[in-house]
């Protein structure tokens, strides 16, 4: 059972692998279910009083959630560090992600009186799985060597992206009304439970399903995987925490590697979020797309995004993670490429007829780049995993992903408000997504400053 030794040099047992990487496929749900398909569309569309105020209300809310998580991230990650052991934050955290999600059952459709308490209960649930994934990647580089990370952390994503698949597949084809009033899902029966269609129970059933998926899934980790032993009581930690952290910050200057690739990533992760963010939207405004084209194109994308992060893991171990960036970057700006240069009446710069079909070329290319976004993201958000544990101190881990969180959530709003000036200049959809291609090159130019230190020191060694 035993295949690799701890820092502490007590065997890790694979179950203790398989334990960490459940967290991946017990957390996506969240993700998939909440953030991107299920419940988000219901709130804007059915619970809030109108598409404008739904649209302020939920922004304000991701841009609330998302400045909470940023500044508080490197704060907890350095006490954290300081004190040792990663699971009691984890369960804190899990806690506060499983009853803002079981909550979300009471966002009743037509009942305006109830958009704050949902935005609360939302952005509870969203802060609390944020920072719970922060601390539970910390826990990576305790369980298997470095020239096994990229391995590890590729199977991680590629379990997650099943569980997403798995779970988005159980509330289309049991839970949720396929056609407004058929009262039948995907799969012509009666949504499971006596959902009431009526009442869209199938949707705000996906918080409480969510909830429970991620509290019997995240148990093994809690059971089977190793934790950090304790170093120092919390009330000294939390000064010589915070105290370390200003030292990292300040320094960072001087750790120039780290600066590049904290930058780097800050700009292809904002680019690849507002690629996911803007797809559908892109999808539904630019080829009308109906919803169940929207569902398969959300599946074929997660499909691709397990097998991208399992081929990117296996790369990452053989080449190095900060290849496997590169790639999936070049790929995914050649993807903007094709999608601003094709429309319903446009394909590749060429004019077309639209013939009104469900599969035309426009159609057909829009699947591909979904099939695409969703293999090299894949592979780019696992890789994007290990490059910054290449990075950390070993000592700083949790701190390490506090910052790599707060990189990632310090821009969040440059993609949208980028692709509003495009579109409002433009005028078209289309070309509103151009900036894009911009914030993805300026993350391949940092991305060259960055250097794979800790694989070097294994090379070297070898």
């Amino acid at each position: 059972m035993a295949i690799v030794e701890d820092t502490a040099g007590a065997p890790v047992k694979r179950r203790a692998i398989w334990g960490w990487m459940l967290f991946d496929w017990a957390s996506q749900p969240f993700h998939t279910l909440l953030i991107t398909f299920i419940f988000a569309r219901y709130f804007t569309t059915q619970v809030a009083p109108d598409p404008v105020s739904a649209q302020e209300s939920w922004s304000l809310m991701l841009t609330v959630s998302g400045l909470a998580i940023a500044l508080s991230a490197p704060v907890l990650g350095a006490i954290a560090d300081a004190t040792g052991p990663r699971k009691p934050w984890i369960a804190v955290f899990s806690a506060m992600a499983i009853v803002g999600a079981a909550y979300l059952w009471t966002a009743q459709a037509g009942v305006p009186d109830n958009v704050l308490i949902i935005l609360i209960a939302f952005g509870i649930m969203l802060f609390g799985i944020e920072f719970a994934a922060v601390f539970n990647n910390a826990v990576m580089p305790d369980l298997v060597p470095r020239e096994q990370l990229g391995r590890l952390s590729g199977n991680g994503w590629a379990l997650g992206y099943l569980g997403g698949t798995v779970s988005l597949f159980i509330v289309l084809l049991l839970m949720v009304e396929d056609t407004p009033g058929s009262g039948k899902t995907l799969i012509g029966m009666a949504p499971i439970f006596g959902l009431d269609t009526v009442e869209r129970g199938g949707e705000r059933a996906t918080g409480p399903l969510t909830a429970l998926w991620y509290l019997v899934f995240v148990l093994p980790f809690f059971l089977f995987t190793p934790d950090t032993p304790r170093r120092k009581p919390v009330q000294g930690a939390v000064k010589k925490g915070l105290s370390e952290l200003f030292n990292t910050i300040k320094n960072l200057p001087k750790t120039p590697s780290l600066f590049a690739y904290l930058g780097s990533s800050m700009f292809y992760r904002d680019a690849l979020n507002g690629l996911f963010t803007f797809g559908g939207l892109y999808a539904g405004g630019v080829l009308q797309w109906e919803a169940l084209q929207l569902g398969l194109f959300g599946i074929l994308a997660a499909i691709t995004g397990a097998i991208g992060a399992l081929i990117g893991g296996r790369f990452d171990d053989k080449r190095g993670p900060k290849t496997v960036i590169r790639i999936s970057i070049i790929t995914l700006i050649v993807v903007c490429c094709l999608i601003v240069t094709t429309d319903r009446t446009t394909f590749l710069l060429m004019p077309i007829e639209d013939t009104g079909g469900a599969f035309t070329p426009p159609d057909i290319l829009f699947y591909v780049c979904g099939a695409l976004i969703g293999a090299a993201g894949g592979s780019l958000q696992a890789a994007s995993r290990t490059l910054m544990a290449d990075q950390a101190e070993d000592g700083n881990m949790t701190e390490a992903f506090g910052l790599y969180a707060l990189s990632g959530k310090a821009t969040t709003f440059l993609a949208p408000f980028l692709i509003f000036i495009a579109t409002a200049a433009t005028d078209s959809q289309r070309l509103g997504i151009v900036p894009l291609i911009f914030l993805f090159a300026i993350g391949l130019f940092l991305l060259s400053y960055v250097r794979e230190q800790k694989i070097e020191a294994v090379q070297r060694a070898g």
